[in-house]
């Protein structure tokens, strides 16, 4: 059982950054597709970004290309997601998701059926 944690989300003003952290336990994180979504009030839940369990292929929504990165240091067990030129419409729920060991995520990255365990989010409020 892989247990996720987030961390690192707050209030920033628009044209900001926050590099949010995600903490894995309980499995071997290096074989682990892992993914960031996210879920602002009234809303469902969206995909922002994924990496292959290899780190060698990496998944952005439209909505946040070019302004986001994700990365992960598997030293740290930790998936990382830099999010830059922040805007009021990236305010919501972030939460971290890993799918199973070594999935293949390059057809469904953004599918939230692809992620078997998910964090309890962190808070992302970006004030205009």
């Amino acid at each position: 059982q892989v247990q996720l944690v987030e961390s690192g989300g707050g209030l920033v003003q628009a044209g900001g950054s926050l590099r949010l952290s995600c903490a894995a336990s309980g499995g071997t994180f290096s074989t682990y597709p892992m993914g960031w979504f996210r879920q602002a009030p009234g809303k469902e839940r969206d995909f922002v970004a994924a990496i292959s369990w290899s780190g060698g292929r990496l998944y952005y929504a439209d909505s946040v290309k070019g302004r986001f990165t994700i990365s992960r240091d598997n030293a740290k067990n930790t998936v990382f997601l830099q999010m830059n030129s922040l805007k009021p419409e990236d305010s919501a729920v972030y939460y971290c998701a890993a799918a199973p060991r070594f999935r293949s995520i390059i057809y469904n990255a953004r599918q939230e059926r692809t992620y078997d365990y998910w964090g309890q989010g962190t808070q992302v409020t970006v004030a205009s």
